[in-house]
């Protein structure tokens, strides 16, 4: 059961998530990044964030403790920005927290090219992510840290985010779960990821039991697409039981190496500069590479 806390003491918001979540301290004396329900995502990626997540540890990944945050926006009352305190005025109540890991490093291209992943870590890794369809692990935005950072203990890759996993609960209309979808840029895909032995692994593990232990610690007025909580709690069970015994149509296996991976993004660089003016060619390509990757001493030198 996912413990439940109150936040006491509002400390920051995070603007690198794009629903916006805020740092909070809460009455047990514990720091989580909360993700609230009344961001622009909707409570729909808080129902893929638990059932991910909580999936995630079954499975025994390393992903942070999850806890159910009761939120008051009277102790953030000093927050500045209007934005933030609408958002905290919508999110009055039940709210997602996960638990904050003090000086992680994010899984960035740089990190990756030293940091080392077994294939079979990797290829679990990848496993979950195509079960749940959680296409949001990619070489730019990894959703993955590097904890600890410090000390004599081995740093490890934990999971973050899944709130765009699951996707077919936006529509629930009756979509194959033996669909195969795109992993070939997935963040490990170039660490050769033993899908094969994570699915012989894993599979047998996800039964319909697991599901329904996973699946019942949403909360009730997180579930509204159906008549009652339980009707949709069992269409999850359905859906991902039934794409876990079809994982053979779906397991991915075609990843392409690094120097493939930046062979593609020179050529979509090189088409994009194609259709631009002349003047925009001198304009740094944002959405090849992060920010932090770009040579900006070419437009500003």
């Amino acid at each position: 059961m996912l413990r439940a806390v109150t936040a006491t003491r509002y400390i920051t918001p995070l603007r690198e998530g794009g629903s916006l979540p805020g740092l909070v301290e809460a009455d047990d004396l514990g720091m989580y990044v909360v993700k609230f329900t009344g961001s622009a995502q909707g409570r729909k990626a808080l129902v893929a964030e638990v059932i991910v997540g909580e999936l995630a540890r079954a499975l025994g990944l390393r992903f942070p403790e999850l806890v159910f945050v009761h939120f008051d926006p009277a102790v953030a009352e000093s927050e500045p920005h209007q934005e933030v305190r609408d958002l905290h005025a919508a999110s009055h109540g039940l709210n997602l927290g996960m638990d904050f890991l003090p000086g992680a490093k994010d899984f960035t291209p740089e990190v990756a090219r030293t940091f080392r992943v077994d294939p079979l870590e990797a290829g679990r890794i990848v496993w979950l992510d195509a079960l749940t369809v959680n296409v949001d692990r990619t070489v730019h935005s990894s959703n993955l840290m590097i904890w600890p950072t410090f000390g004599t203990a081995p740093a490890r890759l934990w999971l973050i985010d899944h709130g765009a996993a699951l996707v077919f609960h936006h529509r629930w209309d009756g979509s194959d779960p033996g669909k195969r979808y795109d992993f070939r840029h997935h963040a490990l895909g170039h660490y050769a990821p033993d899908v094969r032995a994570a699915d012989a692994e894993l599979a047998p593990k996800v039964t319909a039991e697991l599901l329904r232990e996973v699946v019942a610690e949403v909360p009730d007025a997180w579930l509204t697409d159906f008549a009652r909580p339980d009707e949709a709690r069992e269409a999850y069970v359905r859906y991902l039981h039934a794409r876990v015994r079809a994982s053979a149509a779906w397991l991915p296996t075609d990843f392409p190496s690094r120097e493939e991976l930046a062979a593609e993004e020179a050529l979509r660089a090189a088409r994009t500069q194609q259709g631009r003016p002349n003047w925009l060619k001198r304009v740094p390509d944002l959405h090849g590479k992060p920010a932090a990757e770009q040579d900006w001493s070419v437009h500003l030198g």
